[in-house]
């Protein structure tokens, strides 16, 4: 069984797009059997704040990098053909920028304490709910709800959103990102063999499983696609 490390935060649109793309290529190559996923935590903004904030996506995107709202508009235009052609139907502009502590507290719980199975349906999830419904992950009702929809214990899923538990984990894991060398998310490590920054494509997704189940342990040249950081999200 090979291991996949996927460094991601639920308010990144690429991380949702190459997770996806990394999910497929394991069914088109029929290797489910053979990979397993491991998540860690990448807050792209630690400092986000509990209230949604103002103004629309485009507007948030325009004003970060200088842009008119109308370029912004088309540029997230851009990310929702990106995910529907991949069966996810994205609306980047109707997301609820929030703080997403809270959200990898609540896969920290689950990926020490359940079965894969569920600690996936949960990051999934989580996904859906930010880019498909527009809904708040800072919402801790929402994220019980969640937590409930999945099969997860609703008391101990809650007593953990009501206290600091798997804070430090959340912060191990930026820092051991930090330590890394990562600055942009998604960020995919191959069972420790090699590391592939960025969404690449379902094709390239599926070289580099090639070369982790071959045995390779370098990186296949070349690969590196869209992602965030913690200024934004290179869209357009």
């Amino acid at each position: 069984m090979k291991t996949i490390t996927i460094w991601s935060d639920y308010a990144c649109p690429y991380c949702y797009i190459g997770e996806r793309r990394l999910k497929d290529a394991v069914k088109e190559l029929g290797v489910e059997e053979a990979i397993r996923f491991e998540y860690r935590a990448f807050e792209l903004n630690p400092n986000a704040p509990i209230k949604p904030e103002a103004g629309t996506t485009a507007e948030r995107l325009a004003a970060k990098y200088g842009i008119s709202v109308e370029q912004a508009k088309k540029n997230i235009e851009n990310i929702d053909k990106l995910a529907k052609e991949i069966g996810i139907n994205m609306k980047f502009e109707g997301v609820k920028s929030t703080n997403t502590l809270d959200a990898h507290r609540l896969m920290k719980f689950a990926q020490t304490t359940y079965e894969p199975a569920i600690y996936e349906a949960l990051n999934e999830a989580l996904f859906k709910a930010y880019f498909v419904e527009g809904k708040s992950l800072a919402d801790r009702k929402l994220l019980l709800n969640i937590a409930e929809s999945v099969a997860m214990d609703p008391i101990q899923s809650k007593d953990v959103l009501e206290s600091d538990l798997y804070t430090n984990d959340v912060r191990y894991d930026e820092q051991e990102a930090h330590m890394r060398g990562v600055s942009g998310v998604p960020y995919m490590v191959f069972d420790g063999e090699f590391a592939v920054p960025g969404a690449i494509s379902t094709e390239d997704c599926k070289h580099a499983l090639r070369d982790l189940l071959g045995g390779v342990k370098e990186k296949p040249q070349g690969l590196h696609g869209a992602e965030c950081d913690e200024t934004g999200c290179k869209v357009g």
